[in-house]
C-alpha cells in the first residue's frame, strides 16, 4: 500500500466532535440498553418546562440524570434531596456538552424498589426456567369430592372462604391446612402444608392464600420455595393472595390466579349451575391468557419501541429541551447580572441627580436673585440720587437760561396771532392784534402805531 493509500484512509477516520459524540451516544444507548441501580438524590432542579435534572450518588461517585416530564409524571412521590431511591434509567450522552447521562425511565424509592426489583428477577428467572408456562396448567374439578385451604387458623380470610362454600355448597367438605402468611417462618410452613396436602391426598383443590396487607406483609408469596412447592403439587391450586391489586410470584405459580381468598372460594365451589360455572372458569383462564399475551405483546412493543427511539426525532427533542433548559438558566443569570448592574447604575444616577436637585439648584438661584435683587435696589438707589443731584443742578442752569425766568424779572414775550415771536418791530403793523405773555399771564393788545 502507498503514501497516498494511508493518507486517504487516515482521512476516512477524521471525526467531527458533533459526529463523534452522536456515535458515543449511540454505542451507550444500544449495548447498555435499561438499567436499574440505586442511589441519592442531590442537586435536583425542577425548571418550569416540567423536567427534572438531578444526580445520583453514592459513598464515592455520582452521575447526572435527567427524567422528562412524560416519565415524571408517574412518579407517585415528590423527590427531595437526600432521598435513596431506585431508578430503572437508559445510559446516554448528552451531545452537546459530552457529558455521559442516564435518561431516566422510573422512579421508586429505594425500600420498595428493592422488593420489586427482586419480584421482577425471580418472576424472569422462574419464567424462562418454564415455571408459568400455559401448558401446565390444570383445569380445576368441576365437582370437587373436598376443598383444601392453605391460609392462617385465625386470619380474616379463612373466615371468608369458610362463608362463601357454605353459602354455594353446604355439603362440600372443607380441610384446612393451617400456616403463617407473613414473615420468614411461613415460607417454609406454606411449603409444608402443600406438601402435606398432597401426601394426604384428600381435597381434589387447595386454595393458598391470605388477606390483603402491604408488600412486605405478602412478600412470603413471591419467594421461590412456595412458587416451586406450588408448580409441583399434585393438586390443582388456585392462588389467592390479598386484593385485585396485589400480583405474587405464586399468582403465577398457580393453576389459576383469583383476585381474593373470597373470589377463591367462589371459583371452587360447585354452583347449582354447572353452565355457569364453566363460564366463569373459561372466562378467567381467557382473561389470563390475555394478560400473558398483553404481556408479551407489550415486551415486544417495548423492543420495538426501543428501536424506533434511536431512529426517531425524540431524543434530539429530549437533548435540545435539555439544551433549553440550560440556556434558560444562564439567561436568567445573565438577567440578575444586568439587573445588578442597572441598580447599581440606578444607584449612581440618583446620587447625582441628588447633588443638581432642582430644589437645590431653585434655592441657589434664589439666593442669587436675592443679592442680585439688593446690589440693584442698592445701584438703581445711587443711580436717582445721582440723578435727582444732576437734575437739580440742569434745573439750576436751566433756570438761569429760561425765558419765564426772564419773564420773572419783569419782561414779556409778543407773538403774532399765528404763534410768531415778535423781536422787531417792522414784523408788525398797525391795528394788528398781538398776545403779550408775562411771568403770570398774558394780554391781548393791538398796535396803534409803530415806531423804530
Amino acid at each position: 500500500m502507498n503514501h497516498r493509500d494511508e493518507s486517504s484512509q487516515d482521512r476516512q477516520q477524521i471525526f467531527t466532535v458533533t459526529r463523534l459524540n452522536s456515535a458515543v451516544r449511540m454505542i451507550l444507548e444500544q449495548d447498555l440498553g435499561l438499567v436499574w441501580l440505586t442511589g441519592e438524590l442531590s442537586n435536583l432542579a425542577m425548571p418550569s418546562s416540567g423536567h427534572w435534572y438531578f444526580s445520583l450518588k453514592d459513598i464515592s461517585a455520582q452521575v447526572r440524570c435527567a427524567m422528562f416530564k412524560g416519565n415524571n409524571r408517574r412518579v407517585p412521590f415528590r423527590p427531595q434531596d437526600g432521598m435513596q431511591v431506585l431508578v430503572q434509567a437508559r445510559v446516554s450522552l448528552y451531545e452537546p456538552r459530552g457529558d455521559y447521562q442516564l435518561i431516566i425511565e422510573s422512579m421508586q424509592p429505594a425500600g420498595d424498589g428493592m422488593l420489586a426489583l427482586r419480584f421482577e428477577e425471580l418472576k424472569r428467572r422462574l419464567g424462562a426456567e418454564g415455571l408459568f408456562d400455559e401448558a401446565r396448567k390444570r383445569p380445576l374439578p368441576r365437582e370437587p369430592r373436598a376443598v383444601g385451604l392453605v391460609t392462617s387458623a385465625t386470619g380474616a380470610a379463612l373466615h371468608d372462604m369458610l362463608t362463601v362454600l357454605g353459602r354455594r355448597a353446604p355439603d362440600l367438605p372443607v380441610f384446612i391446612y393451617p400456616t403463617q402468611v407473613q414473615g420468614s417462618a411461613a415460607i417454609g410452613q406454606i411449603v409444608a402444608a402443600i406438601q402435606l396436602a398432597n401426601r394426604r391426598a384428600e381435597v381434589d383443590v387447595l386454595i393458598v392464600g391470605r388477606g390483603g396487607g402491604s408488600l412486605e406483609d405478602l412478600w412470603c408469596f413471591n419467594e421461590e420455595a412456595v412458587a416451586r412447592a406450588i408448580s409441583r403439587s399434585a393438586i390443582p391450586v388456585v392462588s389467592a393472595v390479598g386484593h385485585e391489586v396485589d400480583v405474587t410470584i405464586s399468582d403465577f405459580a398457580a393453576d389459576l390466579r383469583a383476585p381474593t381468598p373470597s373470589a377463591a372460594a367462589e371459583l371452587v365451589a360447585p354452583d347449582q349451575s354447572a353452565r355457569a360455572q364453566r363460564l366463569t372458569h373459561l372466562r378467567q383462564r381467557l382473561a389470563q391468557a390475555m394478560a400473558r399475551r398483553q404481556t408479551a405483546a407489550s415486551h415486544g412493543f417495548a423492543l420495538l419501541q426501543k428501536r424506533l427511539d434511536h431512529q426517531d426525532p425524540k431524543r434530539r427533542l429530549e437533548q435540545q429541551s435539555q439544551r433549553l433548559d440550560e440556556l434558560a438558566s444562564r439567561l436568567q443569570q445573565l438577567l440578575a447580572s444586568r439587573l445588578h448592574l442597572g441598580e447599581r447604575r440606578l444607584a449612581n444616577l440618583e446620587l447625582r441627580l441628588q447633588a443638581r436637585s432642582p430644589e437645590k439648584l431653585l434655592a441657589a438661584g434664589k439666593r442669587r436673585h436675592q443679592l442680585a435683587e439688593e446690589r440693584l435696589h442698592s445701584l438703581m438707589a445711587k443711580r436717582q440720587s445721582l440723578a435727582g443731584h444732576r437734575l437739580a443742578m440742569l434745573s439750576a442752569r436751566l433756570d438761569g437760561v429760561s425765558p419765564l425766568a426772564t419773564l420773572g424779572r419783569g419782561y414779556s414775550i409778543t407773538r403774532s396771532a399765528s404763534g410768531e415771536v415778535i423781536s422787531r418791530a417792522s414784523q408788525v403793523s398797525t391795528g394788528q392784534s398781538l398776545i403779550t405773555t408775562l411771568a403770570e399771564g398774558s394780554l391781548r393788545v393791538r398796535v396803534d402805531s409803530i415806531s423804530d
